[in-house]
């Protein structure tokens, strides 16, 4: 009997480790990244499949921008709300966001 594990995976690439200054928590941390997916056997990347776009990322507060250096907003469903300071979703009925430990 042979069992097959393998799939296509996201991983998230750092394309340029300079940091910059994220224009939301002020913090030298914002670095140009991409997601990328990759097939896995065994989960192991084998070959990419798909380059995703350039994004930068805070290490610190997560926050998401674009090459222009605006932050990327997402939608969600209406039983979940997002951050005002990371953007990410967070259940209405948190306090603080799970993400950046930030009061909502």
């Amino acid at each position: 009997m042979f069992i097959f594990i393998g799939g296509v995976h996201p991983k998230t690439k750092t394309l340029d480790s300079t940091p910059r200054i994220c224009p939301l928590c002020g913090q030298l941390g914002l670095k140009l990244k991409r997601i990328d997916h990759y097939f896995n056997l065994f989960f192991i990347p084998l070959f990419p499949l798909k380059k995703g776009s350039p994004f930068y990322q805070c290490d610190y507060c997560s926050t998401l921008v674009d090459e222009n250096q605006q932050p990327i907003t997402t939608t969600y469903s209406e039983d979940k709300t997002c951050c005002p300071y990371c953007g990410r979703p967070a259940s209405p009925d948190f306090s603080y966001c799970p993400y950046c430990g930030r009061p909502l």
